[in-house]
Protein backbone atom coordinates (compact mmCIF):
# COMPACT_ATOMS: atom_id res chain seq x y z
CA UNK A 1 0.00 0.00 0.00
CA UNK A 2 1.52 3.16 -1.11
CA UNK A 3 1.56 6.13 1.23
CA UNK A 4 0.58 9.55 0.92
CA UNK A 5 3.10 12.34 0.87
CA UNK A 6 1.78 13.66 3.98
CA UNK A 7 2.64 10.56 5.53
CA UNK A 8 5.36 9.64 3.99
CA UNK A 9 6.94 13.23 5.07
CA UNK A 10 6.08 12.31 8.85
CA UNK A 11 7.63 9.06 8.53
CA UNK A 12 10.95 10.24 7.80
CA UNK A 13 13.43 10.57 10.73
CA UNK A 14 14.33 13.96 10.91
CA UNK A 15 17.76 14.66 9.13
CA UNK A 16 20.84 15.26 11.69
CA UNK A 17 21.73 19.04 12.38
CA UNK A 18 24.73 20.15 11.18
CA UNK A 19 24.97 22.27 14.59
CA UNK A 20 25.31 19.35 16.55
CA UNK A 21 28.55 17.14 14.74
CA UNK A 22 25.74 14.94 12.53
CA UNK A 23 24.08 13.66 15.86
CA UNK A 24 20.70 13.70 16.34
CA UNK A 25 19.44 16.35 18.99
CA UNK A 26 19.03 15.93 22.33
CA UNK A 27 16.17 14.63 23.64
CA UNK A 28 16.36 15.25 27.09
CA UNK A 29 17.52 18.44 27.53
CA UNK A 30 14.89 18.95 31.02
CA UNK A 31 16.03 15.61 32.29
CA UNK A 32 19.81 16.93 31.89
CA UNK A 33 18.57 20.33 33.55
CA UNK A 34 17.10 18.36 36.17
CA UNK A 35 20.01 16.33 36.99
CA UNK A 36 22.25 19.41 37.03
CA UNK A 37 20.01 20.95 39.34
CA UNK A 38 20.01 18.04 41.73
CA UNK A 39 23.89 17.80 41.87
CA UNK A 40 23.91 21.53 42.67
CA UNK A 41 21.12 21.37 45.34
CA UNK A 42 23.30 18.27 46.99
CA UNK A 43 26.46 20.16 47.05
CA UNK A 44 24.71 22.97 48.37
CA UNK A 45 23.68 20.78 51.10
CA UNK A 46 26.84 19.24 51.82
CA UNK A 47 28.29 22.83 52.17
CA UNK A 48 25.72 24.23 54.35
CA UNK A 49 26.40 20.96 57.03
CA UNK A 50 29.98 21.24 56.75
CA UNK A 51 29.48 25.40 57.61
CA UNK A 52 27.07 23.89 60.61
CA UNK A 53 29.94 21.28 61.71
CA UNK A 54 32.69 24.57 61.33
CA UNK A 55 31.00 26.39 63.87
CA UNK A 56 30.10 23.48 65.79
CA UNK A 57 33.77 23.54 66.70
CA UNK A 58 34.44 27.26 67.06
CA UNK A 59 31.73 27.40 69.48
CA UNK A 60 33.11 24.62 71.57
CA UNK A 61 36.00 26.15 71.27
CA UNK A 62 34.84 29.59 72.62
CA UNK A 63 32.96 27.93 75.29
CA UNK A 64 35.15 25.50 76.88
CA UNK A 65 38.52 26.53 75.56
CA UNK A 66 39.79 24.45 78.45
CA UNK A 67 38.83 21.59 77.72
CA UNK A 68 39.91 21.60 73.77
CA UNK A 69 43.52 22.78 74.05
CA UNK A 70 46.34 21.05 74.93
CA UNK A 71 48.04 23.78 77.33
CA UNK A 72 47.42 27.25 78.85
CA UNK A 73 47.71 29.88 76.28
CA UNK A 74 50.42 31.62 78.45
CA UNK A 75 52.26 28.22 78.85
CA UNK A 76 55.74 28.91 77.58
CA UNK A 77 58.13 25.77 77.04
CA UNK A 78 62.03 27.05 76.48
CA UNK A 79 63.20 24.29 74.89
CA UNK A 80 60.50 23.95 72.07
CA UNK A 81 60.60 27.36 70.44
CA UNK A 82 59.67 27.17 66.61
CA UNK A 83 59.07 23.74 67.04
CA UNK A 84 57.39 22.67 64.07
CA UNK A 85 53.82 20.81 64.22
CA UNK A 86 54.03 17.17 65.89
CA UNK A 87 52.79 14.58 68.37
CA UNK A 88 53.37 17.14 71.66
CA UNK A 89 52.41 20.29 69.70
CA UNK A 90 49.81 19.47 66.71
CA UNK A 91 49.90 23.11 65.27
CA UNK A 92 53.66 23.56 66.16
CA UNK A 93 55.04 26.64 68.72
CA UNK A 94 55.41 29.86 68.39
CA UNK A 95 58.75 32.33 69.34
CA UNK A 96 58.21 32.25 72.88
CA UNK A 97 56.96 28.53 73.17
CA UNK A 98 53.85 28.50 73.20
CA UNK A 99 51.55 25.76 72.11
CA UNK A 100 50.00 27.72 68.42
CA UNK A 101 46.91 25.08 68.90
CA UNK A 102 45.86 26.39 72.07
CA UNK A 103 46.13 29.74 70.99
CA UNK A 104 44.03 29.26 68.48
CA UNK A 105 41.48 27.13 70.23
CA UNK A 106 41.57 30.18 73.33
CA UNK A 107 41.30 32.85 70.15
CA UNK A 108 38.21 31.78 69.16
CA UNK A 109 36.35 33.10 71.61
CA UNK A 110 37.42 36.79 71.16
CA UNK A 111 36.94 36.40 67.75
CA UNK A 112 33.34 34.96 68.01
CA UNK A 113 32.40 37.43 70.47
CA UNK A 114 33.29 40.53 68.14
CA UNK A 115 31.39 39.37 65.42
CA UNK A 116 28.40 38.78 67.71
CA UNK A 117 28.45 42.00 69.46
CA UNK A 118 29.21 44.36 66.14
CA UNK A 119 26.33 42.88 64.05
CA UNK A 120 23.37 43.05 67.40
CA UNK A 121 25.11 46.69 67.76
CA UNK A 122 25.24 47.64 64.12
CA UNK A 123 22.05 45.48 63.07
CA UNK A 124 19.73 47.57 65.93
CA UNK A 125 21.31 50.79 65.05
CA UNK A 126 20.34 50.44 61.45
CA UNK A 127 16.97 48.63 60.97
CA UNK A 128 16.05 51.55 63.75
CA UNK A 129 16.87 54.00 61.81
CA UNK A 130 16.31 52.42 58.10
CA UNK A 131 12.38 51.48 59.15
CA UNK A 132 11.84 55.02 61.11
CA UNK A 133 13.00 57.21 57.49
CA UNK A 134 11.20 54.51 55.49
CA UNK A 135 8.03 55.40 57.47
CA UNK A 136 7.86 58.34 57.86
CA UNK A 137 9.21 59.77 55.00
CA UNK A 138 9.25 63.65 54.09
CA UNK A 139 12.04 65.49 55.37
CA UNK A 140 13.54 63.12 58.01
CA UNK A 141 13.75 60.66 55.31
CA UNK A 142 15.61 63.28 52.86
CA UNK A 143 17.69 64.42 55.96
CA UNK A 144 18.43 60.79 57.25
CA UNK A 145 19.36 58.99 53.80
CA UNK A 146 21.90 62.17 52.94
CA UNK A 147 23.83 61.70 56.15
CA UNK A 148 23.42 57.96 55.20
CA UNK A 149 24.93 58.45 51.70
CA UNK A 150 28.25 60.92 53.30
CA UNK A 151 28.57 57.83 55.96
CA UNK A 152 28.69 55.32 53.23
CA UNK A 153 31.00 57.58 50.99
CA UNK A 154 34.14 56.54 54.07
CA UNK A 155 34.83 52.63 53.49
CA UNK A 156 34.08 50.27 56.35
CA UNK A 157 37.21 49.23 57.03
CA UNK A 158 38.66 52.49 56.53
CA UNK A 159 36.20 53.80 59.34
CA UNK A 160 36.66 51.11 61.33
CA UNK A 161 40.24 52.19 61.76
CA UNK A 162 40.00 55.65 62.40
CA UNK A 163 37.55 55.26 64.89
CA UNK A 164 39.74 52.38 66.45
CA UNK A 165 43.12 55.11 66.50
CA UNK A 166 41.13 57.72 68.06
CA UNK A 167 39.22 55.42 70.75
CA UNK A 168 41.60 53.63 73.47
CA UNK A 169 42.14 50.01 72.51
CA UNK A 170 39.76 47.28 74.11
CA UNK A 171 37.00 44.76 73.21
CA UNK A 172 34.59 47.36 73.58
CA UNK A 173 35.69 50.22 71.39
CA UNK A 174 36.86 47.44 68.95
CA UNK A 175 33.00 46.20 68.78
CA UNK A 176 32.01 49.97 68.91
CA UNK A 177 34.25 50.82 65.82
CA UNK A 178 33.04 47.47 63.58
CA UNK A 179 29.36 48.23 64.29
CA UNK A 180 29.27 51.91 63.54
CA UNK A 181 31.00 50.98 60.10
CA UNK A 182 28.20 48.59 59.38
CA UNK A 183 25.22 50.81 60.34
CA UNK A 184 24.63 52.43 56.55
CA UNK A 185 23.98 49.15 54.82
CA UNK A 186 21.34 47.75 57.30
CA UNK A 187 19.54 51.58 56.95
CA UNK A 188 19.85 51.49 53.25
CA UNK A 189 18.22 48.05 53.45
CA UNK A 190 15.43 48.09 55.56
CA UNK A 191 14.54 51.98 54.59
CA UNK A 192 13.72 50.26 51.00
CA UNK A 193 11.91 47.34 52.73
CA UNK A 194 9.69 49.66 55.00
CA UNK A 195 8.90 51.77 52.00
CA UNK A 196 7.44 48.86 50.15
CA UNK A 197 5.30 48.32 53.73
CA UNK A 198 3.88 51.00 54.63
CA UNK A 199 1.57 52.02 51.80
CA UNK A 200 -0.29 48.45 52.33
CA UNK A 201 -3.50 47.32 52.82
CA UNK A 202 -2.70 46.49 56.40
CA UNK A 203 -1.08 48.78 57.49
CA UNK A 204 -3.89 51.33 56.12
CA UNK A 205 -6.15 49.41 57.83
CA UNK A 206 -4.42 49.44 61.23
CA UNK A 207 -3.92 53.27 60.61
CA UNK A 208 -7.24 54.30 60.14
CA UNK A 209 -7.85 51.60 63.23
CA UNK A 210 -6.68 54.08 65.09
CA UNK A 211 -3.04 52.28 66.09
CA UNK A 212 -0.20 54.51 66.80
CA UNK A 213 2.72 55.01 64.97
CA UNK A 214 4.97 52.67 67.85
CA UNK A 215 2.23 49.91 67.35
CA UNK A 216 2.29 49.92 63.46
CA UNK A 217 5.90 50.22 63.26
CA UNK A 218 6.08 46.78 65.95
CA UNK A 219 3.37 45.03 64.93
CA UNK A 220 3.29 45.33 60.79
CA UNK A 221 6.29 46.63 59.55
CA UNK A 222 9.04 44.57 61.46
CA UNK A 223 7.72 41.24 60.94
CA UNK A 224 7.60 42.14 57.84
CA UNK A 225 11.53 43.08 58.00
CA UNK A 226 12.67 40.22 59.14
CA UNK A 227 13.74 37.77 57.11
CA UNK A 228 16.12 40.82 55.22
CA UNK A 229 17.28 41.24 58.58
CA UNK A 230 18.03 37.79 59.49
CA UNK A 231 20.28 37.58 56.05
CA UNK A 232 22.49 40.52 56.46
CA UNK A 233 23.08 39.56 59.76
CA UNK A 234 24.25 36.44 59.05
CA UNK A 235 26.56 37.72 56.22
CA UNK A 236 27.59 40.88 58.34
CA UNK A 237 28.85 38.17 61.41
CA UNK A 238 31.41 37.09 58.74
CA UNK A 239 32.42 41.02 57.46
CA UNK A 240 32.76 41.90 61.73
CA UNK A 241 34.88 38.94 62.36
CA UNK A 242 37.09 39.59 59.06
CA UNK A 243 36.91 43.50 60.44
CA UNK A 244 38.46 42.58 63.85
CA UNK A 245 41.34 40.41 62.83
CA UNK A 246 42.81 42.88 60.18
CA UNK A 247 41.99 46.11 63.50
CA UNK A 248 43.96 43.38 65.28
CA UNK A 249 46.59 42.75 63.17
CA UNK A 250 47.41 46.23 62.33
CA UNK A 251 47.57 46.38 66.20
CA UNK A 252 44.80 48.41 66.92
CA UNK A 253 42.62 45.58 68.55
CA UNK A 254 42.55 43.96 71.91
CA UNK A 255 45.78 44.67 73.68
CA UNK A 256 45.63 41.98 76.38
CA UNK A 257 46.77 38.12 77.72
CA UNK A 258 43.44 37.19 75.49
CA UNK A 259 44.86 35.66 72.13
CA UNK A 260 43.45 37.00 68.96
CA UNK A 261 43.46 35.46 65.48
CA UNK A 262 44.61 38.98 63.93
CA UNK A 263 47.08 39.45 66.76
CA UNK A 264 48.44 35.74 66.08
CA UNK A 265 49.43 36.60 62.24
CA UNK A 266 51.06 40.15 63.73
CA UNK A 267 53.10 38.14 66.04
CA UNK A 268 54.21 35.17 63.33
CA UNK A 269 54.28 37.47 60.12
CA UNK A 270 58.67 37.76 61.53
CA UNK A 271 58.91 34.18 61.44
CA UNK A 272 57.34 33.50 58.51
CA UNK A 273 60.25 31.96 56.21
CA UNK A 274 61.23 29.67 59.28
CA UNK A 275 57.91 28.41 60.96
CA UNK A 276 55.40 29.08 58.66
CA UNK A 277 52.82 27.35 60.45
CA UNK A 278 52.68 30.35 63.53
CA UNK A 279 51.06 32.28 60.58
CA UNK A 280 48.93 29.29 58.64
CA UNK A 281 46.78 28.15 61.20
CA UNK A 282 45.39 31.03 62.27
CA UNK A 283 44.94 32.23 58.96
CA UNK A 284 43.02 29.22 57.94
CA UNK A 285 40.98 29.43 61.34
CA UNK A 286 40.14 32.89 60.31
CA UNK A 287 39.28 31.67 56.44
CA UNK A 288 37.06 28.77 57.68
CA UNK A 289 35.23 30.65 59.99
CA UNK A 290 34.36 33.66 57.23
CA UNK A 291 33.49 31.25 54.33
CA UNK A 292 31.52 28.74 56.75
CA UNK A 293 29.46 31.84 58.07
CA UNK A 294 29.09 33.30 54.22
CA UNK A 295 27.64 29.61 52.77
CA UNK A 296 24.93 29.93 56.00
CA UNK A 297 24.06 33.48 55.08
CA UNK A 298 23.39 32.32 51.34
CA UNK A 299 21.75 29.02 52.17
CA UNK A 300 19.47 31.63 54.48
CA UNK A 301 19.08 34.29 51.93
CA UNK A 302 17.87 31.42 49.55
CA UNK A 303 15.58 29.74 51.92
CA UNK A 304 13.86 32.65 52.93
CA UNK A 305 13.83 34.42 48.98
CA UNK A 306 10.26 33.09 47.12
CA UNK A 307 12.01 33.92 44.02
CA UNK A 308 14.62 31.42 44.79
CA UNK A 309 12.27 28.45 46.35
CA UNK A 310 10.32 28.80 42.63
CA UNK A 311 13.68 28.14 40.56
Amino acid sequence: MLLSPSRRATATPAAPSPDTGGQPPAASTPAVSARKKRRAWRLGEVLVWLSFAVLAAVAACALAPGWIALYSPTEMHGDAVLKAPGAAHWFGTDQFGRDVFSLVVHGARQSLLIGLAAVLVGCACGVSLGILAGYAGGWFDALAMRFIDVWMAIPNLLLAIALATALPPSLLNTVLAISIASVPRYTRVLRGQALTIRHRAFVEAARTAGASHFAILRGHILPHCVAPILVMATLGIGGAILAGSSLSFLGLGVNDESPDWGYLLTQGRGYLTVAWWIVTFPGLAITALVIAVNLLGDALRRRLDPRQRLK
